[in-house]
């Protein structure tokens, strides 16, 4: 059966309220494009408009936006950093790594920069070097959010079926916050695949009293009962993933395995 995990997203800061990027906000437009005396502001705000267009799926916007913001301040980490996500949604996959390794370039320390790319390199299959891009993120001891790549390193090496190093990185997700939801289901996923059937119940037990029942939970809880032949469990799961997610991958999945 096909793995699926609770991921992270890719690490981009934006600060503008939602509407600013709308057309009504004339003031803060015009800081994006008038404001002279201060280059590396207006590259910032452009940058934030840009992102944010982004995740309203309008692209072109955002493309604008971001270009706007390395015409602005050609030494912009985060800016590139950004065109190399957007680049990557578009499945512009070549434009998206120079982007990022003008990032890095520019950045080195930058862990945003280092989580980022280190998720494209293992969409891509390249483990190893994803791996180092996510140590990388690390290495800086003031990053306020280290569980972020942990837990990507985690799950990067649970799809190079490197069940060690995962369990490795989502134990010190935990020692660090016993309660994370992500790390919680992730080891419930992680010790199915290495049939550790009880412990993956545990653990899938542990995330339901933090975080809510998903689609992605309920599969993942029927084909744990199912190993420990707990029926019951199994049926109460299965009526749930019908009757509240009818139209996901996982209710599709069981029905092909319910299949005769």
């Amino acid at each position: 059966m096909k793995q699926r995990t609770l991921v992270l997203g890719l690490s981009l800061t934006i600060s503008v309220l939602t509407g600013c990027a709308g057309t009504g906000n004339n003031t803060f437009q015009q800081a994006a494009t008038q404001n002279r005396y201060e280059p590396e502001k207006a590259a910032e705000i452009n940058m934030q408009l840009g992102i944010e267009y982004m995740r309203r799926q309008q692209y072109d916007i955002a493309l604008n936006r971001l270009e706007k913001a390395v015409e602005i301040a050609p030494d912009y980490a985060d800016a590139y950093n950004a065109l190399a996500v957007l680049y990557d949604q578009l499945g512009q996959s070549l434009e998206a790594r120079q982007f990022y390794e003008k990032a890095v370039s520019l950045d080195p320390a930058g862990s945003d920069i280092h989580n980022n790319y280190g998720q494209f390199l293992c969409k891509r299959g390249n483990w190893d070097q994803a791996h180092e891009h996510f140590m990388k993120a690390l290495d800086n001891p003031l990053y306020r959010t280290p569980e972020i790549p942990l837990t990507n390193a985690a799950l990067c090496a649970m799809r190079a079926k490197n069940y060690n190093r995962a369990d490795k990185y989502l134990r010190q997700v935990l020692q660090r916050n016993s309660q994370s939801p992500l790390a919680l289901f992730n080891m419930a996923s992680l010790h199915y695949e290495q049939g550790r059937y009880s412990d993956a119940q545990s653990y899938l037990r542990r995330y339901l009293r933090a975080g809510k029942q998903t689609s992605e939970t309920l599969w993942l809880g029927i084909r744990i009962e199912r190993a420990l032949n707990n029926y019951d469990r199994v049926a109460q799961y299965s009526s749930q993933l019908r009757t509240q997610y009818p139209d996901s991958q996982e209710a599709r999945l069981l029905n092909q395995l319910e299949r005769p």
